[in-house]
């Protein structure tokens, strides 16, 4: 199911890479963590979900991304701190929202669950989602 372009958050935004301090992404990336949400889950993988997966009509599915493991995923969110594709968003230290870009080219978009704690869910962006694009461009010419 396509979400219609008003049902993104118009909140979300791109830190300025001018703005981005890579010693602090990295600093946060050894010490961020991968949740999950059974509601982006059609096969549970390892992901350790309560429910095992309960996908929810117009969310986006990690399956379509082939990303099945929690390793993975915090891979991909690691990857996104690493570049600096942050929010301009903060609660305390950790960005409201990271993105990041399969080796298949599929924009991933991951949301802070826990300020506490550094944990994150994600799920791959839909082509009709607006920054789709622009986290793509951003990938491609980030260090």
């Amino acid at each position: 199911m396509q979400r219609r372009n008003n049902q993104f958050n118009p909140k979300r935004r791109l830190r300025e890479h001018t703005e981005v301090d890579l010693a602090v992404c990295a600093e946060l990336a050894s010490k961020v963590s991968y949740g999950g949400n059974p509601e982006h889950k059609k096969n549970p993988g390892d992901f350790g979900l309560i429910p095992p997966s309960g996908p929810r009509a117009g969310k986006s599915l990690c399956d379509i991304a082939q990303i099945v493991s929690r390793k993975e995923a915090l891979q991909y969110l690691k990857q996104g701190l690493t570049k600096g594709l942050i929010s301009d968003r903060h609660k305390g230290q950790w960005p409201q929202n990271v993105w990041a870009v399969t080796g298949d080219g599929i924009p991933l978009e991951a949301q802070l669950e826990n300020p506490e704690s550094g944990s994150y869910h994600g799920y791959p962006m839909p082509p009709s989602d607006p920054m789709a694009e622009e986290v793509l461009q951003r990938w491609g010419r980030a260090p």
